[in-house]
């Protein structure tokens, strides 16, 4: 969407990699400090309920496309583990890093490959949303069952976490299209 945007605006290829750069920070950066609102707020388990280092990263997809919303997905869980490590409470923890960073790249590309589509029609950002759910999810599942027997993590385990996780994907599900929506709104009456 906001390379279709900056196209639009014959914007230099110098700037878009910076505005790009900027807006790929600021995914991160939210996707680093709301799983820290969200532990305060709603304790130990927020994470797994509300899944609040998701939302940033697929609005993120949403926005930047494929190649950038990757990075921004497997950029976030590296991040926020290398931040909160500083202080002693590592999230995500170790075991489930390489996990988080697969399955958030995932849900980024995935929700990536809508991006031009989003940039034309802006409801496409549900699809886009829930494919992206649908995909990270399948691939944690998958990652698990074939490492599970050099990880603490099981199938059975991993599927509780996703029942658990159904608040956060309405939430995501909401606020993910609308957000995108606006920002496509504004983003493009602010062109003409």
């Amino acid at each position: 969407m906001l390379e279709n945007i900056l196209v639009q605006r014959n914007v230099s290829t110098k700037t878009k990699i910076g505005i790009k750069t900027l807006v790929s920070s600021l995914v991160i950066a939210l996707a680093v400090a709301l799983p820290q609102i969200v532990h305060l707020a709603a304790g130990a388990q927020g994470g797994m309920i509300y899944l609040p280092m998701y939302l940033p990263v697929v609005i993120g997809g949403c926005l930047l496309g494929t190649w950038w919303g990757l990075g921004v997905g497997i950029l976030s869980p590296i991040v926020s583990f290398g931040i909160t490590s500083l202080f002693g409470n590592a999230m995500p923890a170790l075991a489930r890093l390489p996990f988080m960073i697969v399955e958030l790249g995932v849900f980024a590309l995935v929700s990536g490959l809508f991006s031009k589509l989003i940039y034309k029609h802006s409801w496409v950002a549900i699809p886009a949303t829930l494919t992206a759910f649908i995909a990270g999810r399948a691939t944690f599942i998958v990652l698990v069952a074939i490492f599970q027997n050099i990880s603490n993590l099981t199938v059975a385990t991993v599927w509780n976490q996703i029942l658990m996780g159904w608040p956060g994907l309405i939430i995501i599900a909401v606020i993910v299209p609308l957000v995108t929506i606006l920002l496509n709104t504004l983003l493009k009456k602010e062109k003409k």
